[in-house]
């Protein structure tokens, strides 16, 4: 079962991009409180949050892309009222 996302057990669960945003806006929130600190850790915390960011960005656009995609081929997801998976294995 998943505990996050959209699924068969969980149908009120998030999409995956939408999730990513979530926790994205989180670090760009946290981040900001931080961002005047010169303390060389606060400098190294905030160098990785930058990292992060550029590689939730990426997760997003690729979550995004294979939302696009099947939507295309299946048209829109119905997990959220119970239906059944647009691929894989129910």
């Amino acid at each position: 079962m998943t505990r996050f996302l959209v699924s068969d057990e969980n149908p009120s669960g998030y999409k995956l991009e939408d999730l990513l945003i979530l926790l994205r806006k989180d670090i760009l929130m946290r981040s900001e409180k931080v961002i005047d600190d010169a303390r060389p850790e606060a400098k190294h915390v905030v160098a990785n949050n930058i990292k992060i960011l550029s590689l939730l960005t990426e997760a997003i656009n690729l979550a995004e892309d294979s939302t696009q995609v099947l939507d295309k081929a299946f048209g829109p997801s119905k997990a959220g009222d119970g239906g059944k998976p647009r691929i894989g294995t129910a």
